[in-house]
């Protein structure tokens, strides 16, 4: 099989244990999962049930696609995601959201926990992501274009939809969560950044930095998935407090603003 057959072989698999296609999916990061928990009616999907799907071993990242209504809309959850630093190559990390696009979904929310690189930030922000700098090291686009997928030089510029960041805005101001607005840069990882690099990032424009997103984000525009990002500020970067960057902060963080986050997406799912 190519790999446009292998995705469509999980995107079938899907297809077949639901009763209708969902147009919206929320990719949901480090400690964000607890939103597939509120679907109503869902149907749950271990990632290891499904053909080639590539699962996350990290904690935080349940591994699991939940299906089901919000607002009275159907809507896919994966409640955990792979990373390039785990090992994937950048096709293997954006075949879920290639997966969810040959299901027939059309719009497409990244969600992920990033360190604030803007000192006016502060632990618990959400951020609405406007731009994003690639410096992850590659493109899931490499190598030959299937016409399938889509063109082979995609537009970029308005990566990240400006209807959806708008429908964001008027979802957080109606349910009273103050939203920011930046460019997140995408890294490898898995080591945090060094304080010099934080600082290199600031002066190139980035507001948050993370190590996901961008492969999702790329792919999904080459098969003309509208995209909206938000970011969940956990901690700040490296350098900007005297103090050791550490996963369980990011984890307790997340935990602290999940009900902010959660009636945020239920807001903006209501909206489109």
């Amino acid at each position: 099989m190519d790999y446009y057959d292998t995705v469509k072989r999980a995107a079938d698999a899907i297809r077949m244990r639901l009763t209708g296609v969902p147009r919206v999916a929320i990719v949901l990061g480090s400690g964000l999962g607890e939103f597939a928990n509120r679907l109503q009616g869902s149907i749950t999907v271990p990632y290891g049930d499904l053909p080639d799907w590539p699962a996350s071993r990290i904690v935080g990242h349940e591994g699991r696609l939940v299906v089901g209504g919000v607002q009275g809309r159907l809507i896919a959850a994966l409640s955990g995601r792979c990373h390039a630093y785990e090992g994937y190559d950048l096709k293997t990390v954006a075949f879920a959201v290639r997966a969810m696009g040959l299901l027939g979904v059309k719009v497409l929310i990244l969600t992920n926990a990033a360190g604030g690189v803007n000192t006016g930030f502060s632990p618990g922000v959400l951020m609405v992501i406007d731009d994003h700098i690639n410096l992850i090291g590659g493109n899931p686009l490499v190598g030959a274009n299937d016409d399938r997928l889509g063109s082979r030089f995609p537009d970029m510029t308005d990566i990240y939809s400006r209807r959806l960041r708008a429908i964001a805005d008027e979802a957080g101001r109606a349910c009273g969560v103050t939203l920011s607005h930046g460019v997140y840069a995408g890294l490898l990882g898995p080591s945090y950044e060094t304080p010099a690099e934080i600082r290199y990032l600031r002066a190139i424009g980035a507001d948050a930095v993370g190590m996901s997103t961008v492969p999702e984000a790329i792919a999904a525009r080459h098969m003309g998935i509208e995209v909206l990002g938000i970011s969940c500020i956990t901690n700040m970067a490296a350098g900007v407090l005297p103090q050791p960057l550490d996963h369980a902060e990011v984890l307790e963080t997340a935990r602290r603003v999940r009900d902010q986050f959660i009636m945020l997406l239920g807001g903006i799912v209501e909206r489109l």
